[in-house]
């Protein structure tokens, strides 16, 4: 690992004015942490946000689950509060990585992130979350842009993301064993606007797919979902999987949502 300066800051205005040069805000510290350990990412300063308590918390207000940026995976999962307004976020939350990762990894930081095979990206899509920063609110349809891209701006702070609260939802992804991450991931949300399906682990970025949205909408039925045949372009192909596998792997991880969603 490469050395680097040390901050943890109290509040949101010093871990702002601790941002300045070639340096990054350290959120759980799951996947930057290990990238320097590798040394496949350098930065001359980090700026911890552990010790901001404002970016911590969970709350149920006005048909919306906010949640702090700085809330663990754990945290998530164990909100009695999460699981009665949208239990299939604390279900996602429940399932990412192992027990040290869900104590360590945060909500903000896995979005700022951006993994492609991430879970979290897809509840954003799917439940058509808001996210909160230091700066503006972004809406989830225009907040992933691409492989580890997202359209925050240099030095903006994620603060919290609000989920809307769904009629029905679930997600279900076929991982790989290892790591946990989705080798193909989907999450299908009912809402008063339509049904939204988002499929993370497939492609360079988490995506709506609208084919399942249109047949769900039409039918919101397990034997609709499975129906949907999704084209491979543009689908990742590697040895866990190729493109094929993955296309058909989507609308099967899809049936399996919404007979999840059913049944609760």
């Amino acid at each position: 690992m490469y050395s680097f300066d040390y901050q943890r800051p109290a509040d949101r205005a010093a871990a702002s004015a601790a941002l300045q040069g070639d340096a990054r805000y350290l959120a759980g510290g799951q996947s930057l942490v290990q990238a320097m350990k590798l040394r496949l990412s350098q930065s001359q300063r980090l700026v911890d946000l552990g010790g901001i308590a404002d970016l911590r918390g969970i709350r149920v207000d006005s048909g919306n689950a906010i949640i702090g940026a700085m809330s663990t995976h754990a945290d998530v999962a164990a909100s009695t509060d999460v699981r009665r307004a949208i239990a299939a976020l604390a279900e996602l939350a429940g399932g990412i990585g192992d027990p040290m990762v869900r104590n360590m990894g945060t909500l903000g930081g896995a979005i700022a992130n951006a993994d492609p095979a991430a879970c979290y990206p897809a509840a954003v899509l799917a439940l058509g979350a808001t996210v909160q920063t230091s700066k503006r609110s972004i809406a989830g349809d225009q907040f992933f842009t691409g492989l580890y891209e997202t359209a925050l701006n240099p030095g903006e702070l994620i603060t919290a993301v609000s989920f809307p609260i769904p009629q029905k939802a679930a997600y279900v992804k076929f991982k790989q064993p290892a790591s946990r991450f989705a080798l193909v991931g989907v999450f299908v949300a009912k809402t008063a606007g339509g049904v939204r399906v988002a499929v993370t682990g497939c492609k360079s970025s988490v995506f709506r797919a609208k084919p399942l949205e249109d047949a769900l909408n039409a039918s919101f039925t397990p034997e609709a979902a499975k129906g949907v045949k999704l084209p491979a372009t543009g689908i990742n192909s590697d040895m866990h999987g190729s493109a094929e596998y993955r296309a058909a792997m989507i609308s099967v991880m899809a049936s399996r949502a919404v007979a999840a969603a059913l049944a609760r």
